[in-house]
């Protein structure tokens, strides 16, 4: 039995992730129903930071507090700038179009490591990215000036504090070792007081608490912000990253599916066609990384075998 649960427990945990994040869009929409989105924000970052310090000692990690200065930073970009953006785009716009834009993330992450870290964009990587970029175009849709393209713009600003997010993790984690679930309490955490400060000098309505936004509230806080943060941790403990990244990109196709089964969000023929592109852009990108991992592992295990 334990055979089985250590051979199948990420793939499980990765189809949990899938759906929980996939469906996540959906009750953040009917969430805001309650809420505004500065409140809802604050509310969630606040709940999910404390949620996230109670799980540390429970998975033997320590409460200690890594690099204060650095994830004060990453919390207020990663956190705050993300959550608020996602918010006021899922106020603007539907779940399922709002979550494709925000998951075109690794598209800007290659895009900011060149910039920022030096990295190379290689020729497939570029392929990749131009082909999600078509995409994105097609869903903004700059030619239709009657469509509305304030959800989609905030969309993609919440893919870029994303983005920027991660590279600022990469940097700390190329300077010193740091425990991810840990890192990620103590962002949320720090994440939480500047939506709380602007929360409070806001004029949004007054939260409506009801037994249904409790509800809401306690499943975004507590499942899909503590709950999958620690399985995606045991996944990237068990499987190679490129692997869990590939597998998560059923996410978006969740909160699709989930957004028209339970608000009827509809897309037109443009959107459809910009929604298979970034996921040929991102699937064909992830393949790259599995590619440029399996080369290694294997040269690797010529050069030990050369040795001997």
């Amino acid at each position: 039995m334990k055979d089985v649960l250590r051979r199948r427990g990420p793939l499980l945990a990765l189809a949990a992730l899938s759906l929980l994040w996939g469906y996540s869009w959906v009750t953040a929409k009917e969430g805001l129903a309650y809420a505004g989105p500065l409140d809802f924000a604050a509310q969630r970052a606040s709940l999910g930071g404390v949620a996230l310090l109670i799980l540390l000692p429970l998975t033997g990690r320590s409460l200690k507090w890594q690099a204060p200065r650095e994830t004060f930073l990453i919390g207020w970009v990663q956190v705050a700038g993300f959550m608020l953006f996602q918010s006021w785009a899922l106020v603007e716009g539907g779940p399922g179009k709002t979550a494709v834009l925000i998951f075109t993330m690794p598209v800007w992450t290659l895009i900011l490591s060149a910039i920022f870290l030096r990295e190379p964009i290689r020729g497939g990587q570029w392929v990749a990215a131009i082909i999600t970029l078509v995409g994105l175009m097609l869903i903004i849709e700059p030619w239709d000036m009657h469509s509305s393209t304030l959800s989609k713009i905030l969309g993609i600003m919440a893919a870029l504090c994303w983005a920027a997010g991660t590279i600022l993790v990469k940097r700390l984690r190329f300077r010193q070792t740091v425990d991810l679930l840990n890192l990620t309490a103590w962002q949320m955490v720090a994440g939480a007081i500047p939506l709380g400060i602007a929360a409070l000098i806001s004029h949004e309505p007054a939260t409506h608490w009801t037994l249904n936004y409790l509800l809401i509230l306690a499943f975004m806080s507590v499942i899909t912000t503590a709950l999958c943060w620690w399985l995606w941790i045991y996944v990237l403990d068990r499987v190679p990253a490129w692997e869990a990244s590939l597998s998560v990109l059923g996410t978006p196709v969740v909160a699709i599916m989930s957004s028209r089964w339970a608000t009827g969000e509809r897309f037109h023929a443009p959107e459809v066609g910009g929604i298979f592109l970034i996921g040929f852009g991102l699937v064909f990108l992830a393949s790259l990384g599995w590619w440029r991992a399996r080369n290694k592992t294997i040269e690797r295990a010529s050069s030990d075998s050369s040795r001997v």
